[in-house]
């Protein structure tokens, strides 16, 4: 048996490939069509026009689905390892469903309006999909440690730890420099006044966007262990 068909580890092992693709893919076609610059464009500029705009939606839909998944099947494994403990807060699970759940649609929502055509619409997904995906990390990280010694080891532990923290320290730059960059073109110069706020920001934005794919990658060796099952029952 390969060690992606023990449990569920595929989850979060395909939504990791998947999301890295997509980021790299768009980029890498926008820069051959000199679409974006080569440095420091934001990830949303990647996939703004066609053909790789028709890409980066897809792929990320698919990413935002495989996300929702991954995060249901972390959902019910923090369930499962808690039991009866009380250090584990049902409450605090539901919570971290939510967030994650909701950060997934924020996905969507930014897959499906592109930046440069509905531009509002594209920042309010962009922000339902970061400012809960880092506090999903956050949440995640604490029932880590609250589930132990059951799942997660202290070095995974740690390392989520450190990578919500990342990620929530990223994201603040993201969101504050964002407000004063008054230029929504692709192309941008050294000389534009907003130019520093620009790269700060479009720089924490992919620090956050591949924390995001580290800490999954955090699942990969817990899910071997998972197993979901469909119960289909026939009323007489």
């Amino acid at each position: 048996m390969f060690w992606f068909q023990q449990g569920l580890c595929f989850l979060p092992a395909f939504l990791v490939v998947w999301s890295s693709a997509t980021f790299i893919v768009s980029y890498l076609i926008a820069l051959f069509r000199h679409d974006v610059d080569v440095i420091f464009p934001y990830i949303s500029d990647t996939g703004a026009n066609p053909p790789e705009s028709c890409i980066f939606g897809l792929m990320t839909f698919v990413s935002a689905c495989a996300g929702t998944l991954t995060v249901y099947a972390r959902y019910k494994l923090v369930e499962k390892l808690s039991g009866d403990s009380v250090a584990v807060d049902a409450c605090l699970n539901k919570t971290a469903l939510v967030l994650g759940m909701s950060s997934c649609l924020g996905m969507c929502v930014v897959a499906t309006f592109q930046e440069t055509t509905v531009t509002e619409v594209h920042d309010a997904g962009a922000l339902l999909f970061f400012v809960p995906g880092v506090s999903y990390t956050a949440l995640q990280s604490v029932l880590s440690y609250r589930a132990r010694p059951a799942g997660s080891s202290a070095a995974v532990c740690r390392a989520r730890s450190g990578i919500a923290a990342l990620a929530a320290v990223a994201l603040f730059p993201t969101v504050i420099c964002a407000f004063f960059v008054t230029q929504t073109t692709l192309h941008r110069d050294a000389g534009d006044e907003d130019y520093p706020f620009h790269v700060a920001s479009a720089v924490c934005e992919w620090i956050v966007a591949f924390s995001f794919i580290c800490f999954f990658l955090t699942y990969i060796d817990e899910f071997k262990l998972l197993t979901l099952r469909v119960k289909a029952d026939l009323k007489e």
